[in-house]
């Protein structure tokens, strides 16, 4: 790896690490202070403060190289409708299923908010690791990038802070090895990054999201998932027939 791209990964890293980790362990205790706020203003306040890192730390990565190559994911890649469309469809389930609070705001109206702050934690996050990071290791072999983008996405959530098991660190570390092939290969397909924050936002709903966690049962997270995965799935499908399609009449 050549100095200039180990120095722009490194800048990136250690911005996002901190900035966010500062935020997410309330080292400052922010939370405290902002509870005088409106409670809708107060969630979307802690989602763009515990994405922070990662958002600056790629802003100013991807403003490095790109002056060295042309960026291929953008927000909405090959397509903004299909973009929004997969979007649009856990921003329904979850408006009408609602979500519980303890902010005592009626649940549907919860829902929706919590969602769209969630996905757009997701696409800040996919910004970094797949819009940045994957876009600035393309030249390695693909076990050895996702390997290494699913590593630094581990210790950039340090779990072994909270976490002492070694097991569920290991089982965590694949599961984001496995996770940054997989949702890889969606910003590969569509070039989008909204396309890879859809399936980010899978392990929001089944574990990590604070907001999100207590506030639907198991069987309604089961559905919100089949349902968007089957559809979501479907319209990848279509997009990458149509963007094939496109490319041949191109050639034409």
């Amino acid at each position: 790896m050549k100095l200039n791209k180990f120095a722009r990964i490194l800048l990136f890293f250690t911005i996002a690490t901190l900035l966010s980790n500062i935020f997410r362990f309330d080292v400052f205790s922010v939370k405290e202070s902002l509870k005088s706020i409106p409670n809708w203003l107060y969630i979307v306040v802690m989602t763009l403060l515990e994405g922070s890192g990662i958002l600056v730390g790629t802003i100013i990565g991807l403003k490095l190289l790109h002056q060295r190559k042309t960026i291929a994911a953008s927000i909405f890649g090959s397509s903004f409708g299909y973009s929004a469309l997969m979007m649009v469809i856990p921003v329904i389930l979850f408006l009408v299923f609602g979500v519980n609070n303890n902010f005592n705001m009626n649940k549907h109206v919860y829902g929706l908010l919590v969602i769209v702050c969630t996905l757009l934690y997701c696409i800040i996050e996919e910004y970094g690791w797949r819009g940045y990071l994957q876009e600035e290791l393309q030249d390695l072999k693909p076990w050895k990038k996702y390997t290494l983008i699913g590593f630094m996405w581990y210790i950039w959530h340090l779990p072994f802070l909270s976490e002492t098991s070694l097991m569920s660190n290991l089982l965590f570390l694949a599961g984001l090895i496995l996770g940054s092939w997989g949702i890889g290969q969606v910003v590969i397909s569509t070039r989008s990054v909204s396309a890879s924050a859809c399936f980010h936002l899978i392990i929001q709903i089944l574990l990590y999201n604070s907001l999100i966690k207590n506030g639907i049962n198991q069987n309604q997270k089961v559905i919100i998932i089949i349902v968007c995965v089957v559809l979501w799935v479907f319209i990848l499908k279509k997009w990458e027939k149509e963007d094939k399609l496109k490319a041949s009449k191109q050639r034409i």
